[in-house]
């Protein structure tokens, strides 16, 4: 499949999720897992009948890795979901496929603005059909930082938003919203971050793993803690991340 191809289907499952959220009603606990939710559940066979019917594996949060041997796409079908059983808006599907070269093919999408993320690697990225621009420096200290976890008590910069969604965090640090990303939980699986993080790089903002460790893995188990930023501001963004938490 050519990169233009991957595209068209993962708009195709970020459509089918957006379908079957019009249809749901319940967005409480899944009953089925600590922490999982039925929306999770109904976006997750949502993307994979989407994505199944293409020849394209899936690891998803929710189902772990799809058997075959196609290309394989990194999935949170509901990245987000405790705010959106709260009736928060800030959540949204993140796909992202990968090759032996990294991310290949990204679609995010926020579903409470409707705004759709696409990236393909080396030709840019893109927020509802309108190409983003190269991001610019930013000084630490004028800086807003979207972060996920209890960040450093003295952190550097303006302000901070915990907002509980990393894939639309990344987003807007790649849409100029937020000027970086911090994660100060370690928690985080590669479907959180992955899809953003191409949208990321489309645009110039760099991203690291705190503890300086591959952030592209396809295991279910490992768990990152990306920081995210232009280059310049990303140095300092790892430092004070450093003096928190160390590597961890």
């Amino acid at each position: 499949m050519t990169a233009d191809e991957i595209l068209r289907v993962l708009n195709e499952a970020a459509d089918a999720v957006v379908a079957v959220f019009v249809e749901t009603t319940d967005w409480g606990p899944s009953g089925q897992r600590a922490g999982q939710y039925a929306s999770d559940v109904v976006a997750d066979s949502a993307v994979l009948d989407v994505l199944g019917a293409a020849g394209i594996r899936v690891l998803s949060e929710e189902s772990g890795l799809g058997e075959g041997t196609g290309p394989i796409a990194v999935v949170d079908p509901l990245d987000g979901s405790t705010n959106a059983s709260r009736s928060l808006p800030w959540f949204a599907t993140s796909l992202c496929v990968v090759d032996d070269d990294g991310p290949w093919v990204a679609v995010v999408h926020d579903h409470a603005a409707g705004r759709r993320y696409e990236a393909i690697r080396d030709g840019g990225a893109r927020a509802d059909g309108t190409t983003l621009p190269r991001r610019r420096e930013s000084r630490l200290a004028d800086s807003i930082i979207a972060v996920n976890g209890l960040p450093h008590p003295d952190p550097g910069w303006a302000q901070f938003r915990c907002m509980g969604a990393s894939a639309l965090d990344l987003c807007a640090v790649a849409d100029g919203r937020f000027d970086g990303y911090v994660d100060f939980d370690g928690g985080l699986g590669v479907w959180d971050y992955l899809g953003a993080m191409l949208v990321c790089r489309e645009v110039g903002v760099d991203m690291v793993d705190a503890g300086e460790r591959e952030l592209v893995v396809l295991d279910h188990r490992a768990r990152r803690s990306p920081i995210a930023g232009p280059p310049g501001l990303l140095v300092e963004l790892s430092a004070r991340r450093q003096a928190r938490f160390g590597g961890k």
